[in-house]
């Protein structure tokens, strides 16, 4: 009986981990909302880029976490945007069925190729500035770079 306790609470991080990639996010900095990206842009004077990735089944999307998100030049760079993120899973487990709902809202208004990963800035109004779309997963992010530092 206890070594079932204790099998269970070594789980317990595991699990709680397992979901852990992009929505945690370290990122109280990324917000989910829509409208409440345009506020805060609107307030701060501040273009929103917005990310949509696939975060359960889009190898790039996760390779850009790693290669371009997770860096101190995009951690600088970022502070002068809202960041919005955009998850379109495939496992409908991992968002509530409004976030869900919201972000296929936002894929067909923003979106409409549907092509992942894709970073998209636009202005506090939700007039779209700028664009960049897929990534080769190599490592080699400075087009992501140019296009943070063109619009910020």
């Amino acid at each position: 009986m206890i070594m079932k306790y204790f099998v269970f609470f070594l789980m317990v991080p595991l699990l709680a981990s397992a979901q852990a990639d992009f929505n945690t996010v370290d990122d109280s900095k990324w917000l989910t909302n829509y409208d409440t990206a345009i506020s805060k842009a609107k307030k701060q004077h501040k273009n929103v880029l917005v990310y949509f990735t696939g975060s359960d089944w889009c190898p790039p999307c996760k390779m850009l976490k790693t290669d371009l998100f997770d860096t101190s030049e995009f951690q600088e760079l970022s502070s002068n945007y809202i960041l919005l993120y955009i998850d379109v899973p495939r496992n409908r487990d991992l968002l509530t069925e409004k976030q869900m709902t919201h972000n296929k809202e936002l894929l067909t208004k923003l979106n409409k190729k549907k092509v992942f990963p894709l970073l998209k800035v636009i202005d506090d109004k939700g007039k779209e500035l700028d664009q960049l779309s897929g990534y080769s997963m190599n490592g080699v992010i400075d087009s992501h770079i140019k296009l943070l530092e063109k619009n910020k």
